[in-house]
């Protein structure tokens, strides 16, 4: 015959879960994230908590004739980076999502 879960038990796990995952935020929020576009001539640097900080264009890819090649090539560069931090977060997150069966089944 299975026990109920120690509430108490439950709470304090819960709390841990709760701790971890603010340190995680606080962590990714302060990583950076790069992504490119064209083969590099354009660079975008995106904190974890999606803030674009930096867009870097090498000087030869601006063409005044052609503003839509670089426009999107900015728009690549920034999509890639916010691609990283999102897939980051997404493998902290996911391990700590998994420490969660640990709380006596209340949660799924």
């Amino acid at each position: 015959m299975n026990r109920p879960p120690n509430m108490q038990q439950i709470m304090r796990q819960a709390q841990q879960m709760q701790e971890q995952l603010m340190a995680a935020q606080a962590e990714l929020a302060e990583m950076t994230f790069e992504g490119t576009a064209g083969g590099g001539v354009v660079k975008a640097t995106v904190r974890g908590s999606n803030e674009l900080i930096a867009v870097e264009i090498a000087p030869d890819v601006m063409d005044p004739s052609e503003p839509e090649m670089l426009q999107d090539l900015v728009v690549a560069a920034v999509n890639g980076a916010m691609r990283a931090a999102s897939e980051a977060a997404e493998s902290q997150m996911g391990g700590l999502a998994g420490g969660l069966g640990g709380l006596g089944g209340l949660l799924g």
